[in-house]
C-alpha cells in the first residue's frame, strides 16, 4: 500500500470512535508534520500522530513499549505515548495519542549559546547510551535500519548500494566536490565497527526532531527509529544541527572514537546527497540548501581532523 491520505476530518472520525474523550478537542495540523508520520495537535495538551505507510507501522509498538522505560532516564522531556489507536474509518494502521510537548523546532540560528546546546545534546546521547538494552529492537525495516554497521546491505539510508549512486548523480550537477565526497564516505566504510555491546539510539536527531524554547533545546521527540545499535548515527547533529564552533565541544562531550565518529560523518554524508531526480529535494528547493551546508560541514570536519 502507498501513502494514506490523512487529514483533520479522518483525525476527528478516529477519536470519535475510540476515544470520545477527546472527540470534542480542537484538531489542527502541525507545521512540521514530516513525511513518514501525519500529526496534529489535539486541544492545547495532546497530539495525534499517524504512520503514513506500512513499513513505519512498527515504529508505533516500538515507541509505546519503549518510551516509558526510557523516560524517566533522559535528561531532556520526550515523548510520551498515553494512548494507542486502532485502524478504523478506513485507515488501516495503528496510530498514537501522545501528550504535547512545548517548544518550537529548534533552529542553529535561533540557538542561544551553541555551546551550551552541543554539551546538552552530548548529556542526552550519552545519557541514552547508559540504559539498560536488555530485550531493546535491533536496527529493523521499520526504524529504516537507522544504526546498522557501516557497510551494511540492508536498505538503510547508508548502504553503500544506495549512496554510490548518489554521489555519481551529483558528478553532473557541480554542487560539490565529489572526489571529496567519496574520500569521507570511504574514510566511513573502513572505519573499524563498533566493538562495544549494542546502545540505545534515537536514530534521527535532526533538527526536525529538537524542540526548543528561548533558544534552548527543551525536548527530543520522534522515537520512530529508536534501536539498540551502532551509536554513530546519533552524531548526526554535529553537522546536520550544530554549528561549527560548538562541533568540538559536542564531540569532546560524547566521548566517543575516532572510527565511531568517522561512521558519524557517513551517516550524515548519505543523508545530505541532494541528488536532482530525487522527490525530497524536488519538492522543496530549501532541502537542497540545507544538504550541501550540512555535506560541506562534513568535509571541512574530515578535511579538518581526518579522523
Amino acid at each position: 500500500m502507498g501513502r494514506v491520505p490523512i487529514d483533520t476530518t479522518l483525525v476527528r472520525r478516529l477519536l470519535a470512535t475510540q476515544f470520545p474523550q477527546w472527540a470534542h478537542l480542537p484538531v489542527t495540523p502541525v507545521p512540521w508534520s514530516g513525511m513518514d508520520n501525519a500529526t496534529f495537535r489535539l486541544g492545547t495538551d495532546l497530539s495525534v500522530r499517524l504512520p503514513r505507510y506500512a513499513h513505519w507501522v512498527g515504529q508505533v509498538e516500538r515507541e509505546h513499549r519503549w518510551l516509558p522505560w526510557l523516560a524517566p532516564h533522559l535528561p531532556l522531556p520526550v515523548s510520551e505515548p498515553l494512548a494507542r489507536g486502532e485502524p478504523g474509518e478506513g485507515y488501516p494502521y495503528p496510530w498514537s495519542v501522545y501528550r504535547w510537548l512545548e517548544g518550537e523546532t529548534a533552529t542553529t540560528e535561533d540557538l542561544a549559546d551553541p555551546v551550551r546546546t552541543a554539551l546538552d545534546l552530548a548529556l542526552f546521547v550519552n545519557a541514552l547510551r547508559e540504559i539498560d538494552t536488555t530485550d531493546g529492537p535491533g536496527p529493523e525495516q521499520s526504524n529504516a535500519f537507522r544504526g546498522v554497521p557501516m557497510g551494511d546491505e540492508r536498505d538503510s539510508l547508508a548502504a553503500d548500494a544506495r549512496v554510490r549512486p548518489k554521489i555519481e548523480a551529483l558528478k553532473k550537477t557541480g554542487l560539490v566536490d565529489t572526489d571529496a565526497v567519496t574520500e569521507v564516505w570511504e574514510a566511513a566504510l573502513a572505519a573499524p565497527a563498533w566493538h562495544k555491546p549494542p546502545v540505545w539510539i534515537h536514530g534521527d536527531l535532526a533538527t526536525g526532531n529538537l524542540l526548543a524554547r528561548e533558544g534552548r533545546i527543551s525536548a527530543v521527540i520522534d522515537f520512530g527509529t529508536l534501536a539498540v545499535a551502532d551509536p554513530a548515527v546519533d552524531l548526526l547533529p554535529a553537522w546536520k544541527f550544530l554549528p561549527a564552533r560548538a562541533r568540538d565541544a559536542f564531540r569532546e562531550a560524547v566521548d566517543l572514537d575516532d572510527a565511531t565518529w568517522a561512521r558519524g560523518r557517513g551517516w550524515a554524508l548519505a543523508g545530505s546527497l541532494p541528488v536532482p531526480d530525487d522527490p525530497f529535494f524536488q519538492e522543496d528547493p530549501a532541502r537542497v540548501t540545507a544538504a550541501l551546508r550540512h555535506l560541506e560541514a562534513v568535509l571541512v570536519d574530515h578535511r579538518s581532523h581526518g579522523s
